[in-house]
């Protein structure tokens, strides 16, 4: 039902990323590298280091029709790599002109541009121009007033939705005239010039509740987050500025992504994915991936994670192993196999320097007879 892997370092893993057929995985050991590496079976062998960055890297994603990673990290440069005949990565500088850490970058789904957020309150969109064989970037800067955290493409390959410091979520056009035509209007909006705002969602009005991550439904008629305020929401923009929002037992997540049309799972400084239903308007808590926890109708609360740790300390003969497969924080989620409409497997990295792979079909089922409140 799940798969726990280790690839010999006690590092965190910052973030990760799986090649098409996920036969190679790329990471970040919580430093300034990032490692490459091959599986058989269940053992990993060690491919090339990518060790360009010289401060630690912050997002990893991997392109998988044109073959190409692309890096971010908090020395403000980021880098697309390739392969080589021989096989070996080599990197090409991207021009982010930023004066402040790059925190996340994704691909756009055509795999033409990236988007790049970063601490100077601006997000690059990044795209090759071929006149002069280098990556450049235009910014988006208006309104955001903190640290962009989060970025996640719509369907059409021009919408964007972003998460910050400054407790919004926010939708913008990343359209590159330059690179593509223009896109038909959508339910966010019929004009789509670069840098258009398309919506803006404020997660916690009275303040606290930075957003760690956002996620597009499959069809992108919604958008979804987590924050720092331990809640989990769901926008959709025919409804206005309104959204659902469930404030929930758990720690806070760090990581969320959709599985289907109507659910959505994420994980974070509670060591345990966990699964929540989109049921007409609002959410409902439909249990957790990990099996190796009790089954509880409401999930282990902060409070009472925080008793147990309390009497652990207390006690002379202290156990400080947890009661799940991660020993730490899930940092990073991706889907593993499927796709947002229907996936059929996920993979959570974290602090405990962990990868492991989680068969939602299977754990789906044998959590189908949890009481949902």
């Amino acid at each position: 039902m799940t798969e726990s892997h280790k690839f010999g370092t006690l590092s965190p893993i910052t973030c990760h990323a799986w090649n098409k057929d996920r036969t190679q995985i790329a990471f970040s050991p919580n430093n300034h590298e990032v490692e490459v590496h091959q599986r058989n079976g269940n053992d990993w062998k060690l491919l090339d280091t990518l060790n360009q960055h010289d401060l630690r890297v912050m997002g990893i994603d991997w392109a998988p029709n044109t073959n190409r990673i692309v890096t971010c990290a908090a020395d403000r440069n980021a880098y697309v790599w390739s392969q080589d005949s021989t096989g070996k990565w080599k990197p090409t500088l991207v021009l982010l002109r930023i004066n402040r850490a790059a925190t996340c970058v994704k691909w756009s789904p055509n795999e033409n541009k990236f988007a790049v957020g970063s601490g100077a309150r601006l997000i690059s969109i990044c795209y090759f121009e071929s006149e002069n064989d280098w990556w450049v970037s235009k910014h988006i800067k208006k309104p955001i007033r903190s640290t962009v955290s989060t970025l996640d493409w719509h369907p059409n390959n021009v919408l964007l939705a972003t998460g910050s410091a400054d407790f919004k979520v926010r939708v913008f056009s990343a359209f590159i005239k330059d690179i593509e035509k223009m896109p038909e209007g959508t339910a966010w909006g019929p004009k789509m010039p670069l840098g258009q705002l398309m919506a803006e969602y404020v997660n916690s009005p009275l303040g606290g509740g930075w957003i760690h991550c956002v996620s597009f439904s499959p069809d992108g008629s919604k958008v979804a987050w987590v924050g720092h305020d331990s809640s989990i929401n769901v926008a959709d923009p025919t409804q206005g500025s309104a959204f659902i929002k469930l404030k929930t037992e758990f720690l806070p997540f760090l990581s969320c992504t959709w599985i289907s049309d109507k659910t959505i799972v994420a994980a974070g400084h509670s060591c345990v994915p966990i699964l929540y239903k989109l049921n007409g308007n609002s959410l409902i808590f439909a249990g957790k991936l990990d099996a190796s926890q009790k089954k509880e109708s409401g999930g282990l609360s902060a409070m009472r994670m925080f008793h147990s740790l309390d009497k652990q300390a207390r006690s002379e003969n202290s156990d400080t192993s947890l009661d799940s497969v991660h020993q730490n924080a899930i940092s990073c989620l991706c889907i593993y196999q499927g796709s947002k409409s229907r996936a059929a497997k996920i993979s959570t990295s974290g602090l405990d320097g962990q990868l492991v792979i989680w068969d939602i079909n299977s754990l789906e089922r044998s959590i189908q007879g949890l009481k949902i409140e």
